[in-house]
């Protein structure tokens, strides 16, 4: 039998100039509100939230929204348009005060995964007295580090496998100069390779399409018709936004934050590899900070140990 919820809803809300589409679930008005910011950019994880977290339903309320030109807020005049982060910041405000308007709290938590942790860290500094606290995973902390260490795991991997079609690539593709490829088709084969030997999911030998096209194919929450939508939104914010993204230097230029953090992360996470948000970590002054070790996980702890993940939330930031 289908689970319900008292609070389930869909919406498509015209906020900051644009409409975005959101998903929220929950059981209680009062409940804490916990807000997913996704990866990419541009790559949506609705479908993953609601289904593996359901269990957090009972202490705070979920939600999802799929961001500027991504999912399902993929329209073709957006993606006519230029897009800046600091347009993404906003949508991002607008939807933390709408939130706490709807449900009458003073301020969310914030939960940031890979490219959605850089806009989770620059909201926390933007806009502190808003954010309850945040939870990052897949912790962004330096671009150019990040891709360095990233290429340099798939290069040695493929040399221990004796992988000639992946030396052969890596090879045309060459190593990323201050972490730019010279192209995003590059990086697309390099992270291609990162997800088949396990830096994306631990111990899992697996490629783009079985981990990112068919859990959005078997998912309730995408249909048939909004595939297409989906993956051009993908291609569109990465094209307006891996520049900017990729020249974050968090560990040089976030040396504090004024709200509560705890990061989730995964041992084994080659595509943000977790010794550079340790680091950045382990220098960061907080009012309160948790790092949590997911020892089975690579890039998505949610979903890896996704038990262990619910737990966290439970018992160590919200304390229920």
């Amino acid at each position: 039998m289908k689970k319900t919820f008292p609070i389930d809803e869909h919406l498509k809300l015209a906020l900051n100039g644009t409409t975005l589409d959101f998903r929220i679930r929950g059981t209680r008005e009062e409940n804490p509100v916990l807000l997913f910011l996704h990866g990419g950019p541009g790559v949506c994880d609705r479908h993953h939230v609601l289904e593996d977290q359901a269990p957090l339903t009972d202490i705070c309320t979920l939600v999802c929204f799929d961001q500027r030109g991504a999912g399902k807020s993929y329209n073709r005049a957006q993606a006519a348009e230029h897009m800046e982060l600091e347009t993404v910041m906003q949508d991002a405000i607008a939807a933390i005060d709408w939130l706490c308007a709807r449900f009458g709290q003073e301020k969310i938590y914030l939960v940031g995964h890979s490219y959605g942790s850089y806009l989770g860290v620059l909201l926390c500094l933007k806009v502190p007295e808003k954010i309850a606290g945040y939870i990052g995973m897949g912790q962004l902390a330096n671009g150019a580090e990040n891709e360095r260490i990233s290429y340099e795991f798939v290069l040695s991997e493929a040399t221990k496998r004796g992988d000639q079609k992946a030396l052969k690539a890596l090879a045309r593709i060459g190593a990323p100069v201050n972490g730019f490829y010279r192209s995003l088709d590059d990086l697309t084969v390099q992270r291609k390779f990162m997800t088949r030997y396990g830096g994306a999911a631990h111990g899992k030998k697996e490629n783009l399409i079985s981990s990112m096209v068919l859990p959005i194919l078997r998912s309730p929450e995408y249909t048939l018709l909004d595939i297409a939508g989906y993956a051009k939104g993908a291609f569109y914010n990465l094209r307006e936004l891996w520049h900017e993204v990729i020249v974050c230097d968090f560990d040089q230029t976030v040396t504090s934050l004024s709200v509560p953090i705890w990061i989730t992360q995964g041992r084994h996470d080659r595509n943000t590899p977790s010794e550079l948000a340790k680091r950045w970590f382990d220098a960061l002054e907080a009012p309160q900070k948790t790092w949590i070790w997911f020892e089975e996980s690579a890039h998505s702890p949610i979903r890896e140990e996704k038990g262990k993940w619910n737990q966290v939330i439970r018992t160590q930031v919200l304390g229920k």
